[in-house]
Order: C-alpha cells, then sequence, then structure tokens
C-alpha cells in the first residue's frame, strides 16, 4: 500500500510525513461520490444489527467506588455503582419506595441505602418493586443492557468490534446533541466529508472503497478510505482505515495500515429520551484505543495522565462540528423548527 504523499527530504520511517498543503476550497469536490442513496443504505443496513439491548453509559473510569452514577437511556432512569470489589451494579434510578433518586444513595457493601427514608436496594433484589439491571465493564467503557428499551433478543454481554489487545492507551469523551442516535451513525457513514468540514485534522482524504447500494451484508459492508491526520499545516501521519457497524448504535473507525495499525475510534450513541423542548437527545460516548508496534510506544503508557487530555481534546473538537452535522440531518428529517 503506498498512501500518495510529496515527501521533501523526510525520513520514511517517520510517522511524521510532509505534505503540500492545498488551499480548502481547492480540494477535489466529494458531493458527487457522496451519494445520498449509498449513506441511506449502509444506514439502514447497520440498524437491522443486533445489540443485545445493550448501551454504552460513560468511560468505565467515570464510575467509581463510594458513589453512585446516575444516568438516562431510552427515557429510562438509571443508577450505576461499584462495590468494595470494584464490580459494576446497575438498576433503576428512582427508589422504589417514593422514588428518591438513588443517584444520591449511599453505596455500603454492594448495596445503595436511600437517603430519604433509608431502603436498601441492590444485586440480589429480583421483585416487582425494583430489579437490577445486567451491567458490564470492559475495562474502558460501562454499559447497561435495558431489555424493555431495546425489546430484542437480550445477550450476556455486548456486541464489540476489533479491538487492540492491549487497551491502556485510551480516551473517552461524552458529548450531548439534539438528534436521534441514526444521525450520529449516518454522519460517521459519509466519510467523505471529513477533510471539507474537519480541515483542522484530516487531509487527503479518499474513499477507497464502499459498500452495494443493495445487498449489503457482513462481508461488504465496510468503508475504506486513504487519509492523513493532519499535525500541522504541513505535516501529518497517513493511515488507511476502515469503518464498520458492529450494532445498530456503534461505529467504529480501524486503522488497518499504516501508523498505529490495530487503532480504533469507537463511536457509540445512546438515546437519553426527549429533552424539555420534546426533541430527542443523544449521548455520544467515543472512546479512541491506540496502538502501536514502535517500541517507543510504551512511553505512551507512562504519559498517560498527559496524553489523554490532549486525546479528548481532539475528539471533543471533532464532535462538535460533527454533532451540529447531526443535529441538521435530525432538523431536517423529523421537520421540527
Amino acid at each position: 500500500m503506498s498512501i500518495r504523499l510529496e515527501l521533501v527530504n523526510w525520513p520514511e520511517k517517520s510517522p511524521l510525513q510532509r505534505f503540500t498543503p492545498e488551499k480548502w476550497s481547492r480540494q477535489q469536490p466529494t458531493y458527487r461520490d457522496a451519494d445520498p442513496g449509498l449513506i441511506a443504505a449502509a444506514l439502514r443496513w447497520s440498524q437491522q444489527r443486533p445489540s443485545g439491548n445493550w448501551y454504552v453509559v460513560a468511560a468505565s473510569d467515570a464510575i467509581g467506588r463510594g458513589r453512585p452514577y446516575g444516568a438516562k437511556v431510552a427515557g429510562r432512569e438509571i443508577v450505576l455503582w461499584r462495590d468494595e470489589a470494584g464490580t459494576l451494579h446497575a438498576g433503576p434510578g428512582a427508589c422504589p419506595h417514593l422514588g428518591a433518586p438513588l443517584a444520591t444513595a449511599q453505596v455500603e457493601n454492594n448495596a445503595l441505602i436511600c437517603r430519604w427514608h433509608g431502603m436498601r436496594v441492590g444485586p440480589e433484589d429480583n421483585a416487582s418493586r425494583w430489579c437490577p439491571y445486567p451491567s458490564h465493564d470492559d475495562g474502558v467503557l460501562a454499559w447497561v443492557r435495558v431489555d424493555s428499551a431495546g425489546a430484542e433478543t437480550p445477550t450476556d454481554a455486548p456486541i464489540l468490534g476489533e479491538r487492540p489487545a492491549d487497551t491502556t492507551v485510551h480516551a473517552v469523551t461524552r458529548l450531548i446533541g439534539v438528534c436521534e442516535p441514526r444521525d450520529i451513525i449516518a454522519n460517521r457513514l459519509d466519510p467523505w466529508h471529513g477533510s471539507w468540514f474537519h480541515p483542522y485534522s484530516f487531509a487527503r482524504l479518499e474513499v477507497t472503497r464502499t459498500p452495494p447500494k443493495a445487498d449489503i451484508t457482513e462481508e461488504n459492508h465496510r468503508f475504506e478510505l486513504d487519509v492523513t491526520f493532519r499535525v500541522t499545516r504541513s505535516l501529518g501521519v497517513p493511515v488507511r482505515a476502515e469503518f464498520s457497524c458492529p450494532d445498530p448504535r456503534t461505529i467504529v473507525m480501524r486503522i488497518v495500515e499504516g501508523e498505529g495499525a490495530g487503532s480504533v475510534v469507537e463511536t457509540h450513541a445512546t438515546p437519553l429520551g426527549p429533552g424539555p423542548d420534546g426533541r430527542a437527545r443523544t449521548a455520544v460516548v467515543e472512546t479512541t484505543i491506540a496502538t502501536s508496534a514502535r517500541p517507543g510506544f510504551r512511553h505512551a503508557r507512562r504519559a498517560l495522565p498527559l496524553v489523554r487530555p490532549m486525546m479528548n481534546r481532539a475528539a471533543t473538537r471533532l464532535w462538535r462540528d460533527d454533532l451540529a452535522y447531526a443535529e441538521r440531518r435530525y432538523l431536517l428529517r423529523t421537520h421540527q423548527s
């Protein structure tokens, strides 16, 4: 594989490569290739994928010991907490007595004690008054299974895409948009907007493979592209990447060739329910999991306190733009004003 760059006296083995930047308006237009019918077909196929009724709630390390974590999933109030051994638990967020918020409860052993009247609930409860939800901690993200929301055949664990064997070097960012999960996935199923909408991050983007418009299958549903991740105006990291959908609310970008091969960016879209204005709200929980065959990559683990904020800032900047894209799509699709 040879990703086309104009090299100017630069070490061939360096992950950073020089290129001659194009003026933004002089890029090759991509609107002819960004076929709305193809994007819609890929989206329809993704929405038929099984999810096992699992939803990403937050970064795994956002839920610590000693204090519950409150969230919403598909309009349902959820509480998550860890016991003394660090095991993740989840359940309805309202106390079954008088509806107090269990996100303010006290954690004792593996149970929650409501602050209103001292009612105790926990993972052993299995009654109509309060029934815990299955939860899963994959070391990067915290998940909850809500069968009444997903209404699919439940699975014992979330359906994950391929990840690096070592997930130590990762970062998670979370934002909320006025849209539905399908609008988030549709944004990622349009790779052609990358260097136009995000010129500060991407250059020399060329989509090299797309799914067919009909008869999309597990074998042919991936998008593939060559792109340079821009570091400065004329320095970047060229890679080949692919996009795939392991479930209807997740899209994964995986680097298949170039620096950091095997690294992934997982974008998870979790429905929260309607906001005060009646419009849908969706949480985008995106995790970047980095890996590299370079011997020096081991230093990235030691530098995580410095590296992780930089990874989060980059992801947040991209998603501030992409949420505008997804929200605009939702607005047009639902004819709201």
